[in-house]
């Protein structure tokens, strides 16, 4: 059965990508032994939808027709199903298997396995695997929230959307009315940034903090789109990247890598415990949460009150 269909695949493949006017269904038909031993009209145009849609999902660009008579035809043209000479290096390769891999958790699995075949046939060196982890460590990036995939349709067609959002400090979510730009990754987890028309200014929302539903809103954009690397920016400057001042931490030693990472000066304390000084912006009270009691915040005053806050408010569940 699976080699029937493959078969029957590649047949139709070959009838949309080799004739240079939309053929009809019966035209198809007619043109492929499988369909005519369909049993029925409807058995025929189940079948035929059914490899229709596959061939979309291995990334095949079919386009539907219309004649002046008002028969609707199908064909697959060369220009819209063919890719220049594409070079990727080692490092590029992994960045695309990294973002496939991406999609592969989201219902868009299809369309990421279809584009990386694309690119396969395209020119895609044979020994290297866009899928295939190039170190000892492995990198993901995780999509679990619901509100991905809807976002993410948002943000290309730009569609504007409603949602209820719960900030970290309401007991309750409330209505967002936005306009979407961009959803950026940034320490594992996912954020949209975008123009909130009830406030009249950019926002940027954690996608984990969005409840129930995302819904679509017909109307444009109202406010301008800011280039790929604001948005960027805007992500990075909410969740603690940009920094005016600076902070003193004691961190465990051998624990708290990104910290140490980021640091500006590092001074061992001994017995187990190194000081070192931050940069400090928006958003560092929650990442040095999640550290636990390898770090301790010894300036400034409200960092620490902060960090006291939200540690007592997880004790508390």
């Amino acid at each position: 059965m699976a080699i029937a269909k493959a078969e029957r695949l590649m047949n139709l493949a070959l009838c949309l990508l080799g004739t240079r006017r939309p053929l009809s269904k019966r035209e198809l038909r007619e043109s492929i032994e499988a369909y005519l031993e369909a049993g029925s009209d409807d058995s025929f145009n189940r079948m035929f939808e059914r490899d229709k849609d596959d061939l979309r999902e291995l990334g095949l660009v079919i386009a539907t027709v219309e004649n002046i008579e008002g028969e609707v035809g199908y064909l697959a043209r060369r220009d819209s199903n063919r890719l220049p000479p594409i070079t990727l290096d080692a490092e590029e390769a992994a960045a695309l298997g990294l973002a496939a891999k991406v999609w592969q958790q989201a219902r868009l699995a299809g369309a990421a396995s279809g584009a990386l075949q694309k690119l396969r046939a395209a020119g895609l060196p044979e020994d290297v695997d866009p899928y295939e982890a190039h170190g000892a460590l492995e990198p993901r990036i995780p999509v679990h929230e619901a509100a991905f995939e809807p976002l993410m349709l948002a943000c290309r067609d730009r569609r504007p959307v409603v949602f209820d959002y719960r900030k970290a400090s309401a007991a309750r979510p409330e209505p967002r009315h936005v306009e979407p730009w961009a959803l950026e990754c940034w320490r594992g987890h996912w954020y949209l940034a975008g123009f909130d028309r009830d406030r009249g200014a950019e926002r940027v929302f954690r996608l984990s903090r969005i409840t129930g539903r995302v819904r679509s809103r017909g109307t444009g954009f109202t406010a301008p789109v800011p280039d790929v690397v604001t948005v960027r920016e805007t992500v990075a400057s909410w969740a603690g990247e940009t920094a005016d001042r600076s902070a003193l931490i004691r961190l465990r030693s051998g624990a708290g890598y990104p910290l140490r990472a980021k640091a500006v000066k590092v001074r061992e304390l001994g017995d187990g415990w190194d000081e070192l000084e931050i940069p400090y912006g928006h958003g560092l009270d929650a990442w040095l949460v999640e550290f636990g009691p390898d770090v301790v915040v010894l300036e400034p005053a409200e960092l620490r009150a902060d960090v006291v806050d939200r540690l007592r408010a997880v004790a508390k569940g």
